[in-house]
């Protein structure tokens, strides 16, 4: 067994001192600013860099939340994938008002967006979908996502019925269940980790057809 950390949870605690942001140089567009960080989280040792918590919320007014995979930056849109049957699929139905937060340990940084979603056009979904490896195409049949389900043998028996329907090296149909979704943002806050927890937040707004900017407070 590992040894237990000898500080106590209100002992966790550590320095930024990577970097900071300075109005001067930041983009216009919050999409350029977060490509760029995107592809220096996708340099640094991160597994995941593309992981982001997307959060929903149901029509009792719960929020809940989950990660998923960013695939795709396309006209300041953000893009992911999943199945329309999930919670958050059902959740999306009737409430389009998204969050998504990035969190890149190694770069002290961090990214929230709030945003609305919309179902991808079908021909994008499919043409992802033949892009997916073979079975992960074969998972997004077996599994009810989100739906309880009696055991893992369920899971299992479901994915070997769905491999000898559509075997290896056949063209696996994408689900009518299974697609993508698009983000629009109309709020960005790019968060970069400070010295004396002095971090820089700068918070980009879309008012109109523009985009404005402001500084906020730690």
């Amino acid at each position: 067994m590992s040894t237990p950390p000898n500080k106590n949870l209100d002992q966790e605690r550590r320095e930024y001192r990577r970097g900071n942001l300075e109005e001067g140089a930041l983009p216009d567009h919050p999409t350029d600013l977060f490509k760029r960080w995107m592809e220096e989280a996708r340099s640094t040792a991160n597994p995941d860099p593309t992981a982001m918590t997307l959060s929903t919320v149901g029509p009792e007014g719960n929020p809940s939340s989950r990660m998923v995979l960013l695939k795709a930056i396309r006209e300041g849109k953000l893009i992911f994938f999943s199945n329309y049957m999930s919670r958050k699929g059902r959740e999306l139905e009737t409430n389009t008002r998204v969050a998504l937060h990035f969190y890149w340990p190694e770069l002290e940084r961090q990214v929230r967006i709030e945003g609305k979603a919309a179902p991808l056009p079908e021909a994008d979904s499919d043409q992802y979908f033949r892009s997916r490896p073979y079975e992960s195409q074969v998972g997004a049949w077996a599994s009810p996502q989100s739906r309880v389900i009696p055991d893992r043998r369920y899971l299992e028996t479901e994915f070997e019925k769905y491999h000898r329907k559509f075997p290896r090296g056949t063209n696996v149909p994408r689900p009518p269940h299974w697609g993508g979704y698009e983000i629009t943002p109309f709020r960005v806050e790019f968060w970069q980790g400070g010295v004396h927890r002095l971090h820089d937040r700068i918070e980009y707004r879309m008012e109109g057809n523009s985009w404005s900017r402001s500084r906020l407070a730690p």
